[in-house]
């Protein structure tokens, strides 16, 4: 389920005339409301500026497509009202690269609302980004000094050149690495969000002493207001409804969506494998 408020895309429209007779729906924040947009941004400041006083670099795993566009968006926003300091913001990823070239070639799909939509003709190019695609200038960043900042997948930390950047960079307590996306359950992504006290990379245990920031409010999943109002809207125009079947989403996230829309008066299942719900 996509949010309202993100930049650069449009709002999601939720369907008033749908006339559903079963909802599935994803729960994957199911438990918990985003921080607003621009907090978020406002956080994202703060840690580049943090981080940057230290002497450190900024690693951002993040999903190419979609994550890696919201964050240069931001940090262009940021850099152009000096609240960032002029350091080098590093894209590593041929496929976030590719992407953001999509992204360009498409900009009728924006959100026109949006400040810097408006009046930047070139969102996700400006002096301080640079993108990468060749091996040899990616295992570079690794011998550079800070400050700056590293975006590259995988979202989750569990494959990619990030692995790379968070070996040379977790036991330095200068650095800071940000979580801007779920991660599951047993992923490095969700060992680094937990704190525990060392990191397994590349087969060697490592200790975590970088800073670990997290920052939900960049999530491209809905959170539980959000996903009732969507709910809320598609009853309005489904007099038929029945169940609303809870998926994608951790058991806690699950029931705690659940108790909040039975409570709204919905019926609600939160099938398990081997379940079967007839249509």
């Amino acid at each position: 389920m996509g949010r309202s408020g993100l930049a650069i895309i449009r709002d999601p429209q939720p369907p008033r005339d749908a006339d559903a007779d079963v909802v599935i729906m994803e729960s994957t924040y199911g438990n918990r409301d985003h921080v607003p947009i621009d907090d978020a941004r406002a956080a994202l400041g703060r840690i580049v500026r943090e981080t940057a006083r230290r002497g450190g670099k900024v690693v951002i795993p993040a999903f190419a497509v979609g994550r890696v566009q919201e964050l240069v968006y931001d940090l262009h926003a940021l850099a152009r009202a000096g609240e960032i300091p002029a350091i080098g913001i590093h894209v590593d990823s041929p496929l976030a690269t590719s992407a953001t070239q999509v992204f360009e070639l498409h900009p009728e799909c924006f959100d026109r609302t949006e400040a810097l939509v408006s009046t930047v003709e070139k969102l996700f190019r400006f002096d301080l980004v640079r993108y990468v695609r060749d091996v040899g200038e990616s295992k570079a960043l690794n011998a550079m000094h800070g400050p700056l900042v590293i975006i590259s997948p995988s979202g989750m930390c569990e494959s990619g050149r990030v692995l790379h950047h968070l070996a040379n960079t977790v036991s330095d307590p200068r650095h800071t690495i940000l979580i801007v996306g779920f991660q599951a359950e047993h992923t490095l992504g969700r060992r680094l969000v937990e704190g525990q006290a060392t990191v397994r990379i590349f087969g060697d245990e490592l200790p975590l002493r970088a800073q670990v920031e997290v920052l939900d409010g960049y999530s491209a999943h809905a959170d539980r207001g959000e996903l009732q109002r969507w709910l809320d809207t598609v009853r309005t125009g489904s007099p038929r409804l029945g169940a609303v079947h809870l998926v994608h989403g951790e058991r806690e996230a699950q029931e705690a969506l659940g108790a909040r829309l039975r409570a709204a008066g919905y019926d609600v299942s939160i099938p398990t494998p081997g379940d079967r719900h007839a249509l």
